[in-house]
């Protein structure tokens, strides 16, 4: 099956290790490439993202901890396979997973979808625990793991780097590493809740010159994860 469409699925599983900031990136980097893409947001309680994209993206929430959650997130899949799938996913929706997340898994086929995981990780051996729990719900998924810069270079990342699981990772996906962006410049996307390309435009020309500085860095890593193939808008 030629699967053309990808959903891609910004994990991690714990709060704090930078998966909305992936997220907003990769949707910016999916509209400058002009790849149609729609956002699910699964951060019901706090749906930053989606507050971000709004005005620029087909959006929905979806709870991932329950099955009903999963059903219409499959749903929303199937009535946009004209587009990329980005997923947002919450800190707690790892026991949705292991519980509903077949759901996804059975359909992946029926939908002629890939599914993509970018995997964000900090420091800690938690990050790596909550990645192998998820990948015995998903064991065909491509899975590329993101060392988020914000907590040092990749040479910091010794758990990981020792690790048999990144050995596993490595024999489909990649490991990565997303750039840190200057606190400054963050903290304001953050308090505006911008999208990227809002902030390209509106920005003071300093916070400006460092964004662009981030995104030339952040289009160089999706560059080695996401499909170049364009596609067109829903109709």
């Amino acid at each position: 099956m030629d699967i053309t469409h990808p959903i891609y699925l910004v994990g991690g599983s714990k709060g704090g290790v930078g998966k909305s900031m992936v997220t907003l990136a990769l949707a910016h980097y999916l509209q400058r490439q002009d790849i149609h893409a729609v956002l699910v947001e699964t951060d019901t309680s706090n749906p930053d993202v989606m507050k971000a994209l709004r005005d620029e993206f087909t959006c929905a929430a979806y709870d991932l901890d329950d099955a009903d959650g999963w059903i219409g997130f499959v749903n929303f899949c199937d009535m946009h396979r004209g587009a990329a799938v980005i997923v947002n996913t919450a800190a707690r929706n790892q026991t949705g997973v292991t519980r509903y997340g077949s759901t996804l898994a059975r359909t992946l086929d029926e939908l002629g979808r890939e599914l993509v995981v970018l995997w964000v990780i900090n420091r800690q051996r938690d990050s790596l625990e909550l990645l192998h729990i998820f990948g015995q719900t998903f064991p065909d998924t491509v899975t590329h793991v993101v060392r988020n810069g914000y907590f040092g270079a990749p040479d910091k990342f010794a758990l990981y780097e020792e690790s048999q699981v990144r050995k596993t990772i490595e024999t489909k996906g990649r490991s990565l590493d997303f750039p840190d962006l200057a606190d400054r410049v963050a903290d304001e996307l953050r308090s505006q809740r911008d999208s990227i390309r809002r902030a390209a435009e509106t920005m003071h020309i300093g916070q400006r010159a460092e964004l662009f500085r981030w995104r030339e860095l952040c289009d160089a890593m999706f560059s080695k994860v996401v499909s170049s193939e364009r596609t067109p808008h829903d109709q």
